[in-house]
């Protein structure tokens, strides 16, 4: 296997253990507008989607409005949903580290905007490591599972989609991933995450960060 030239991460539940916490804040905001759905269901439902998509998407199916503003709120209420704190991913400071010191570039390129992903990052401490190379679905006209943001970035960045390697959690990143002609890898370990979605979508399936390098041929 060639190993990849550049290394693609998306953000939550890769970078930063965001999505539990996410989520649940997310459902009782759909409970508060009529639509009941436990934490790992909207989880489940709307994992990797842009907070416009996710409005669209309930306006579709369930015929209710959270309102066109509805993103600009949900970023105005993370400060307070994340001052306890955000955790690292296991072992994925190591992983950045490791594709520094062999020179192999990578990016985030997350569904959330630039300055969610300087929150979360900021507080985590991985934000030094990755803020220069921070893409983001509100920098192209479809988000995942569309490939736009995955191609957008290796476009910018200067390389060949098929030389890619995309790291994701959730099945419509990896549908993106996949779409966009990139090799993508699933990650995992969180006992909520679709494995067998992720599988299923086409990603390698893989649990523990320290692994990541010898499976991306580059260790």
């Amino acid at each position: 296997m060639t190993p990849p030239q550049l290394v693609i991460f998306d953000c939550d539940g890769v970078l930063v253990d965001t999505e539990s916490v996410a989520n649940q804040r997310l459902s009782e905001i759909l409970a508060e507008n009529g639509l009941e759905m436990s934490m790992p269901a909207c989880r489940k439902r709307f994992m990797g989607r842009t907070m416009k998509s996710v409005r669209d998407i309930v306006l579709a199916e369930d015929g209710i409005d959270l309102g066109e503003d509805f993103p600009d709120r949900w970023l105005a209420e993370l400060p307070a949903l994340f001052s306890g704190g955000v955790e690292t991913i296991p072992n994925v400071r190591e992983a950045i580290l490791y594709l520094q010191a062999i020179d192999t570039p990578y990016c985030v390129a997350s569904s959330a905007k630039v300055e969610k992903m300087h929150l979360t990052l900021g507080v985590s401490g991985l934000l030094p490591l990755l803020e220069d190379v921070l893409f983001s679905a509100w920098m192209v006209e479809k988000g995942k599972p569309a490939p736009d943001l995955f191609l957008h970035a290796a476009k910018t960045l200067g390389f060949e989609p098929e030389r890619c390697a995309v790291i994701e959690d959730s099945v419509t990143g990896v549908m993106a991933g996949k779409a966009a002609g990139m090799r993508v890898y699933g990650y995992a370990a969180d006992p909520l995450t679709d494995a067998k979605g992720l599988a299923e979508a086409g990603a390698v399936l893989f649990d523990d960060m320290r692994t990541l390098p010898a499976l991306l041929g580059l260790q």
